[in-house]
């Protein structure tokens, strides 16, 4: 059997509630709160903003995320390499083992090596600019290329799906490939082989 009760709520509200003849057997201290739903509501919402309240402290420990120090150039010069450097089916095996290397890279910035100002494919750096590295990631060329090296500079662009020489003379960020002198460049020459004396 259910009867009903009224209480007043916080600012005048009058609620009413059922009541079971089963809820009257329970002890007191078994019974539920007679608070309104509305008074449970302001409480929970009172204990929940104590801990989503902004702190004035500021976290302390070990930095997890570094905010790249520039925008990352990974899509461009993955474009560059499919559509430009080595599209074609002739060149699928290379590209696709440059780009599985650029993937497994954690660098932000990457260069393209062209032997010459014909824009001949020749390698992929990592290109670090707060310390100017520059590190082979995969292909032909210096192990590592320092700002002395290089001879010009150049952009892709995506729409044209080519490079263009741009006129800067120092490396960026924004730069997408290089050229190196052309006596870095090691001629290797290939000696007859010798002949043993039987």
């Amino acid at each position: 059997m259910e009867s009903y009760q009224t209480a007043a709520a916080p600012g005048n509200i009058k609620v009413t509630t059922a009541v079971t003849s089963a809820h009257r057997l329970l002890p007191a201290s078994r019974r539920p709160s007679r608070l309104s739903t509305t008074q449970r509501e302001k409480d929970w919402e009172n204990d929940s903003t104590t801990s989503s309240t902004p702190s004035n402290t500021e976290y302390t420990g070990p930095k997890l995320y570094k905010e790249p120090s520039a925008k990352s150039n990974k899509h461009i010069i993955q474009n560059a390499l499919a559509h430009c450097c080595l599209a074609g089916k002739v060149n699928e095996g290379q590209k696709n083992k440059i780009l599985d290397e650029m993937e497994k890279c954690q660098a932000n910035n990457f260069l393209v090596l062209f032997r010459d100002a014909g824009c001949q494919f020749r390698s992929v750096y990592t290109y670090c600019p707060e310390t100017e590295e520059i590190i082979k990631l995969a292909g032909i060329g210096p192990k590592s290329i320092t700002p002395k090296m290089i001879e010009a500079l150049y952009k892709y662009n995506s729409d044209r799906k080519q490079f263009s020489r741009i006129p800067a003379k120092t490396m960026s960020a924004s730069v997408d490939a290089v050229t190196i002198a052309s006596h870095l460049w090691q001629n290797k020459k290939q000696g007859t082989p010798k002949k043993h004396a039987k």
